[in-house]
């Protein structure tokens, strides 16, 4: 079976309510195994009380995990336009596994949270593929077959480089239908493309 791990950061539960729709949709393709699975917290339990974080009993993966999975599809929120820290830790604890090639060729896809339209939406699915780059990892965006981050009705997120959401301000908007459809969409996406390269020899090139 081709096995997909979706891997989230999420302190107000955005980004858990998009992981989860990833995970329906790789799930949805026949012979894929998938595990949800959140980075550690890193915000002091005080910290996260005043600040109303969202419970989370999702297990807690570690980096040696990755290493075990076709594809990995990887939840941040949006903080000040990059990744969130928890997630950026998580990847910078990986150095083992990209010392041994150990991710190349495994496919890798970004979906995010952000506060508004124009909070760094774009800008975080970006830069948080440039390490999954330096890993070996193949990039797979959401490309416009899923049709519904073309409509101007009302708030959407997403883009081509992957799904999302527009939490607000005060984080009070939850992901609509289509934010989730697109997760959904993303995970099945993913799940194909890893399964078509399940199986391939991935050998390093030397110049």
């Amino acid at each position: 079976m081709t096995r997909v791990l979706v891997l989230y950061y999420s302190s107000y539960g955005h980004v858990r309510a998009l992981a989860q729709a990833e995970a329906e949709g790789a799930q949805s393709v026949p012979g894929t195994h998938v595990d949800l699975r959140r980075v550690p917290e890193t915000v002091p339990e005080e910290i996260q009380r005043k600040a109303g974080f969202a419970a989370d009993d999702t297990p807690v993966a570690v980096p040696a995990d990755l290493e075990t999975y076709d594809a990995i599809i990887f939840g941040t929120p949006t903080l000040f336009g990059m990744m969130a820290g928890q997630m950026k830790s998580f990847l910078d604890q990986a150095g083992g596994l990209w010392a041994r090639n150990a991710l190349v060729g495994k496919v890798a896809a970004v979906f995010t949270s952000t506060g508004s339209q124009h909070g760094g939406h774009e800008a975080t699915l970006l830069s948080t593929q440039i390490p999954l780059q330096h890993f070996g990892m193949l990039i797979a965006g959401m490309p416009y077959t899923f049709a519904g981050q073309t409509t101007a009705e009302g708030i959407v997120g997403g883009a081509p480089y992957g799904a999302g959401t527009i939490a607000g301000a005060d984080g009070s908007r939850h992901p609509t239908e289509t934010d989730l459809a697109g997760a959904r969409f993303q995970g099945a996406h993913v799940a194909r493309i890893a399964a078509r390269l399940a199986g391939t020899t991935w050998q390093e090139e030397a110049a």
